[in-house]
């Protein structure tokens, strides 16, 4: 098997238009959803020129990246095999109500506004997430001390993910704030434990060294 890890180009690609138009809307209106749909057709082209399949195609993203992977999982769930989902922005209808939330309304909009939340009702994952889809195995982390983006996201997704029956898992350590912990053995057990679970969601098995 070939494996395929590219974050960066992901990222770079996303980045660059999502700062591209956050100039002049602030990253809000249909353009918003813009920036996800070229993620997912990150995913889709790889798959279109024979790199892999999309269960073996894997992603991670954290804080405001939890919008995207969560997304990744509600719209376009048969384009990837597994999801790692960090201290993530998920709930967007109650998100400006929950720790530092309400100083992000200039960048995301007021969801208590009906015409911000008209769009962002299209990438509030929570409110997104119904049964009986193909969505793939999913483990959503977060910390309980993280003062930036409330647990709340993470904990009521996975809860909600688990009632309907799908394979959620979650993970919630004690320290790390908004974070992946204090140290850099909590962070290395944090990022361990993820990836590991994403290896074997999709089915890698990297050959025992001799």
């Amino acid at each position: 098997m070939r494996v395929v890890y590219s974050p960066a180009q992901l990222a770079k690609r996303v980045a660059k238009l999502g700062h591209s138009i956050s100039r002049d809307y602030a990253g809000r209106t249909v353009d918003a959803v813009i920036i996800l749909e070229n993620a997912f057709l990150f995913a889709a082209d790889l798959v279109r020129r024979g790199v892999t399949r999309p269960g073996r195609i894997a992603a991670e993203g954290g804080s405001n990246g939890g919008i995207l992977i969560t997304n990744m999982l509600t719209r376009y769930p048969e384009r990837f095999g597994a999801l790692f989902c960090t201290i993530p922005l998920i709930d967007m209808r109650r998100y400006a109500k929950l720790h530092a939330g309400a100083s992000w309304i200039a960048e995301y909009g007021d969801p208590d506004n009906p015409d911000d939340w008209a769009f962002l009702g299209k990438i509030s994952a929570y409110h997104n997430a119904v049964p009986g889809r193909p969505y793939p195995p999913i483990l959503i982390a977060t910390s309980r001390r993280d003062d930036r983006v409330h647990p709340g996201h993470a904990r009521k997704m996975a809860a909600k993910l688990q009632a309907m029956g799908y394979e959620a898992y979650f993970h919630e350590p004690a320290a790390g704030g908004h974070g992946y912990g204090k140290d850099n053995k909590e962070r290395a057990s944090f990022t361990a434990l993820g990836y590991n679970f994403l290896r074997r969601a999709i089915g890698w098995n990297p050959p025992e060294h001799e």
